[in-house]
């Protein structure tokens, strides 16, 4: 399997005043092309810091990360931006759309920095948009819509550059259960089509959905288990279970 994301060793320290607070320590995973894997721990375990290492919000106090083959651990800031909007489409509880604009729109932002054309920018909009379901509300602003339907405009805007990982920071959390559910059913569905995504979140019925789960506590990795969902780990790596 190739892998897409890796860590060596990244420690996260904080100081705070004359305290130094440890957010992570010594973290080292391997995340394969194609993995769904669900990220969790409780208020504290270091599962934001590591969400925000692997999309590139922020830089290790130590320690090595390569994502897609680049190393992007010492990165300055201009350079991690280019690869956040290269490589990465973030899908968040909060949805962080434009209010004033419509979802064809916001899902076209990311492709606006790449300084890619206006139609081929509508085309790839219009396409994600379809991947979600919501062809026929491109046209409607973000209070147009349900949670559920803004939840897939963001969806869709994460899709739109074919990102090398989606990175979903607890995706239902603002959503009632029937829709949370009908959201996690599209993550299995673009799963399904080859997308390598990550959730980070501390519930379990969301993790459930992933094939593997990685468990923090303290800043350091609990546990990394297979869930027996068409996946099997071997000597640190996850690999496809073929169908028997």
């Amino acid at each position: 399997m190739e892998e897409i994301i890796k860590t060596k060793d990244i420690v996260k320290l904080y100081i705070m005043g004359v305290e130094e607070l440890y957010a992570l320590k010594a973290i080292t995973v391997t995340i394969n092309r194609n993995e769904y894997v669900a990220i969790m721990g409780p208020s504290g375990s270091g599962k934001s810091t590591l969400m925000n290492i692997i999309g590139c919000l922020d830089t290790p106090t130590s320690g090595h990360y390569e994502l897609n083959g680049q190393s992007v651990s010492e990165m300055d800031d201009n350079e991690l931006a280019q690869i956040r909007n290269r490589e990465i489409g973030f899908v968040f509880q909060t949805f962080n759309l434009l209010p004033r604009s419509n979802a064809l729109h916001n899902v076209e932002l990311p492709l606006i920095y790449s300084g890619m054309s206006k139609s081929k920018r509508i085309e790839l909009a219009e396409d994600a948009l379809l991947k979600v379901g919501l062809q026929d509300r491109m046209f409607h602003k973000p209070n147009e819509l349900s949670g559920g339907q803004r939840q897939r405009v963001a969806i869709a805007r994460a899709l739109v550059n074919n990102p090398s990982i989606i990175l979903a920071d607890e995706p239902t959390g603002n959503l009632d259960s029937k829709t949370g559910d009908e959201i996690m059913e599209l993550f299995d569905n673009l799963h399904q089509l080859g997308n390598t995504i990550i959730v980070v979140t501390h519930e379990d019925f969301i993790a459930e959905h992933a094939h593997r789960i990685v468990k923090l506590r303290d800043g350091l990795i609990e546990s990394d288990v297979i869930t027996g969902k068409g996946f099997k780990h071997n000597s640190g790596k996850t690999e496809a279970q073929l169908a028997n």
